[in-house]
């Protein structure tokens, strides 16, 4: 081929410097070529593990604050540890015991108020492991969230303050614990919390109930409302079917609406010390999910019964206002609401008055709300 040829390649001139190559241009007309694309991160997908992290760091300060001398690692490691005192529990028998505090989370939302709930779910648990005669130990709390953003992480911090004080007033050590980010899964600005807690009781010291006998007396201590149980149906009756606003001053519960379904989760902690060291329980009940119905049977022997009188206490105005708002059948509140009463403790009938001598020393109020009867572990009102 010539070397001219209109189809050989265009050559350099010898004395001229080679020109480099240029590229190919897009066979689609016009159209440009996309920048690269930036990495994607954790945050992109609504994961911030540098405000998760400052709100830990904030956390481990409030955990720090609940700490004995029993307590060996620090927050933040792979698990807490926790050195048993031996001396103190020469027989131990270690009990747990893990909930939640359920839909009164959402009334917490609505009023913005977090520094309650914590003190909800330490008091719940320890509660139940102390109706065994159990003493708190330490506690861990599982929390969480969606997108953490920075009002989000004072929240957080507002509710693990909560569990601090609780924990501290309890005296068990808030050792561990998880805070998770889920979005997608939680709804902005809500939460979900739950907790476990470890407590340990002498062997011989073990209040399970079994010893009790028919003629026992049944000790009724007051609760401070719904504690955390109910809420489902209480907050339909009275933001759905009354149609009240959780600000609503309500006339027949003496309160607005809100702050009556806020009231604290009681911690009978104290009390159940007192009773216990003076020898005269038999068995306890914490009334919670499933009233006075469910719960007491889950002590009794076999070959006993609960005889309840419903007239031995004045049942709160909220219990009343909710049945009379959606007419609720009796059966259905006294299973589903603590109707006023959030322990029940079992007294031989001979130590009924070293009972109330040790109630009033302490300064709670009590009732005395039936007895044990013959029967297959049910509880019968009259």
């Amino acid at each position: 081929m010539p070397e001219d040829s209109p189809n050989s390649p265009a050559l350099p001139h010898p004395n001229q410097p080679a020109i480099a190559a240029q590229p190919t241009p897009s066979l689609a007309s016009g159209v440009k070529e996309k920048p690269p694309k930036a990495p994607l991160t954790y945050a992109d997908a609504g994961v911030d593990i540098t405000s998760g992290e400052r709100s830990k760091q904030r956390i481990k300060m409030l955990a720090r604050k609940t700490f004995n001398k029993h307590v060996l690692s620090e927050i933040g490691g792979f698990g807490g540890l926790f050195a048993l005192d031996l001396e103190r529990f020469p027989q131990p028998v270690m009990v747990a015991s893990t909930d939640g505090v359920g839909t009164k989370l959402k009334v917490a939302f609505e009023l913005g108020i977090h520094h309650t709930v914590g003190a909800d779910l330490v008091n719940h648990c320890v509660n139940d492991i102390a109706v065994q005669g159990a003493t708190p130990l330490f506690f861990l709390d599982y929390l969480a969230t969606g997108k953490l953003r920075e009002q989000d992480s004072a929240t957080v911090e507002t509710v693990v303050r909560g569990l601090s004080e609780a924990c501290k007033a309890s005296g068990c050590a808030l050792i561990g614990g998880e805070t998770a980010q889920m979005p997608g899964f939680y709804a902005d600005g809500e939460y979900d919390l739950a907790g476990t807690v470890v407590g340990c009781v002498n062997r011989p010291e073990i209040v399970t109930g079994e010893n009790i006998q028919i003629g026992d007396i049944l000790i009724g201590l007051p609760s401070n409302g719904l504690h955390t149980n109910g809420y489902s149906l209480a907050r339909k009756l009275l933001f759905e079917v009354a149609r009240y606003g959780p600000d609503q001053y309500v006339n027949e519960l003496k309160d607005k609406t809100g702050a009556a379904l806020m009231r604290t989760h009681r911690s009978y902690l104290g009390v159940i010390k007192k009773l216990t060291a003076a020898g005269i329980v038999r068995g306890m009940a914490h009334i919670t999910g499933g009233g006075i119905t469910d719960n007491l049977p889950r002590i009794l022997p076999r070959g006993t019964g609960a005889i309840v009188d419903l007239a031995s206490w004045s049942v709160p105005p909220l219990f009343e206002h909710l049945r009379a708002l959606g007419d609720v059948a009796q059966d259905e509140m006294l299973r589903t609401f603590n109707m006023g009463i959030g322990l029940i403790a079992v007294v031989p009938a001979e130590d009924v008055k070293k009972a109330k001598a040790v109630l009033n020393r302490a300064n709670e109020r009590f009732c005395i709300i039936g007895r044990i009867a013959r029967g297959e572990r049910k509880v019968t009102y009259n």
